[in-house]
């Protein structure tokens, strides 16, 4: 497999809920369910290939079995055999809602014994020697956050042959990284997407739909625990979830492991970006906005969240409407990147030179 620059490791220790909740109608499809719940036009499954997806090891360390996302993207479409599931190592997500009419038929991971017994679990057809063979003979690909801050590089085989892909946040380590993938999906013409699943919980859906009311938002804030890029997206996207794109610098004015990032806007908006690593902060997720007209706290709920993003990635193999530009998405690699860059240098820095850079 070519790939592209080498990239910086990064991730975190983020657990998720999931739950029986009823589906959020800031969702709905015109048709009055999500797109995962309908039926396929032609009646056919959707054929997925889900790629390293089977362990993780963060910034580096040795790959341990289990996967939060692949095990919930894996079990949000074929199910699970609950007695397997008691013997299996590791960390498993069990989904509690199906992704209705889409299928994992095609599953690799570099540790083989792990995709094999994920695959047995979730009744995934077949277990692939490459993470390329996932490509062929698929609808689309799923490639999920495995800790490496590398996953980005498996997107480049699928992406040339057209197959509409998914790559798990962070989309890559840095903004040149993002944008080399960003380009060569638009260069192809192949439907790709990549997100922080937080962008599509119901509530943070909801906060976007009620921000108008707050009057202007000058001022906002956004938090998570753990890195600034591979966690700190969760936060960044929440607000562009909600307020809209537009970065145009950064000054970071923390210290190593707790990132306080003025995130500033062209349409003069401040965002104050708190990120901050598990010594100084437990983990969570918060947004602020600061309305002329009112303001408004969330702290989303994470239940299902992983259903969520995959439903949107279905719904983009299936109409090839972007629910998030890739444009939008390298920005907000580039402004994370700013943002780290910032409190190593000691200065403001732009979103532009990072781009260019």
């Amino acid at each position: 497999m070519s790939t592209l620059p080498e990239s910086l490791g990064s991730r975190r220790d983020f657990l998720t809920r999931s739950s029986g909740a009823l589906i959020a109608g800031a969702l709905a499809s015109p048709a009055g369910l999500p797109s995962a719940l309908r039926a396929n036009p032609d009646g056919k499954d959707l054929r997925l290939g889900l790629v390293s997806a089977a362990t993780y090891g963060y910034m580096g360390a040795p790959r341990a079995p289990g996967s939060h996302h692949g095990t919930a993207f894996a079990t949000a479409c074929n199910g699970y055999d609950e007695a397997k599931r008691k013997l299996i190592e590791g960390t498993f997500v069990a989904a509690a809602k199906r992704i209705q009419g889409a299928r994992v038929v095609k599953i690799w991971d570099p540790v083989r014994p792990a995709a094999e017994r994920l695959a047995d679990v979730c009744g995934i057809p077949q277990v692939c020697d490459t993470a390329d063979e996932c490509a062929d003979g698929v609808d689309a690909v799923a490639i999920v956050d495995d800790g490496s801050g590398e996953h980005w590089k498996y997107a480049l085989t699928p992406l040339r042959k057209g197959v509409p892909t998914f790559c798990d946040k962070p989309l890559a380590m840095t903004a040149k990284q993002a944008k080399a993938i960003a380009d060569l999906a638009r260069k192809t013409a192949t439907p790709f997407m990549s997100a922080s699943s937080l962008r599509f919980v119901p509530d943070v859906v909801a906060l976007a739909k009620e921000a108008p009311s707050l009057g202007e938002v000058h001022l906002a804030t956004t938090a998570c625990g753990n890195e600034l890029v591979y966690y700190g997206i969760h936060a960044l996207e929440m607000a562009y979830a909600v307020l809209g794109r537009g970065a145009v610098s950064c000054l970071n004015v923390g210290q190593p492991g707790r990132n306080i990032v003025r995130v500033r806007f062209q349409n003069g908006r401040d965002l104050m970006l708190l990120v901050a690593e598990k010594e100084w902060m437990r983990a969570g997720y918060q947004i602020n906005l600061y309305g002329t007209k009112g303001w408004r706290t969330l702290t989303p709920n994470l239940a299902d969240l992983y259903w969520y993003l995959l439903d949107r990635f279905v719904d983009l193999v299936r109409t090839k409407k972007e629910s998030v530009p890739i444009e939008e998405e390298v920005e907000v690699i580039a402004v994370l990147e700013a943002g780290k860059r910032s409190l190593a240098e000691r200065r403001e820095v732009t979103v532009a030179e990072v781009l260019d850079g």
